[in-house]
Order: C-alpha cells, then sequence, then structure tokens
C-alpha cells in the first residue's frame, strides 16, 4: 500500500511541468493577501490534494471499469495539484507570474 502511494506522489511531481500552462498570471497581490494563502489556502489545498489522491486510488478500479479513469485522475489530483503547486502566493488563478521587465 505504502508503495502505491509512492508512485501516486511521484506521478504528481513528474506530471507537474507537463501542467504549465502559457497563461500568465497579472495578478499583483499584497502582503496580507500572501500570508493568506501561506497560511490558510495552501494547507487546506494539500489536504485536498492528500483526500483526492486517496480517493483517487480507492476508486481507480472502478473508475478503469467504467472508462473515465484519465477524468478521475485529473479532477482528484491534477487540478488540486496545480492549484497548490502551479499558483503564485496569494494570486486567484494558476499560472505562473509575469516577469516585470525594468
Amino acid at each position: 500500500m505504502a508503495n502505491l502511494f509512492r508512485v501516486a506522489f511521484l506521478s504528481i511531481l513528474l506530471t507537474g511541468p507537463a501542467m504549465v500552462q502559457a497563461d500568465q498570471v497579472e495578478e499583483n497581490p499584497d502582503g496580507v493577501t500572501m500570508m493568506g494563502d501561506l497560511l490558510v489556502a495552501r494547507p487546506i489545498g494539500l489536504v485536498l490534494l492528500g483526500l483526492g489522491t486517496v480517493t483517487y486510488i480507492v476508486t481507480l478500479p472502478f473508475s478503469l471499469l467504467g472508462g473515465n479513469a484519465g477524468d478521475a485522475g485529473k479532477a482528484l489530483v491534477l487540478k488540486p495539484a496545480e492549484e497548490v503547486f502551479m499558483r503564485c502566493l496569494g494570486c486567484r488563478t494558476p499560472g505562473r507570474k509575469e516577469k516585470i521587465s525594468n
């Protein structure tokens, strides 16, 4: 069972770069928003990511039989991972922060 969780975790890490979108974020969050994101939103997102991963693994046999394992993986694992790891601190939308050139 522990190996199954390791495989799921590694698959999330390895698919992270593939989830990078060309979309750039044009938000400018302030310090309070960043602190709220760091202390509240990211931990909640990590918990939801863990629950989604466990749910995906438990329901995988049924999803495979139903033919929607890919959709379930996107909804339960990839979207929460994108919200936690592919979003600038304090931003509301996933994507990379647009660099400001001097």
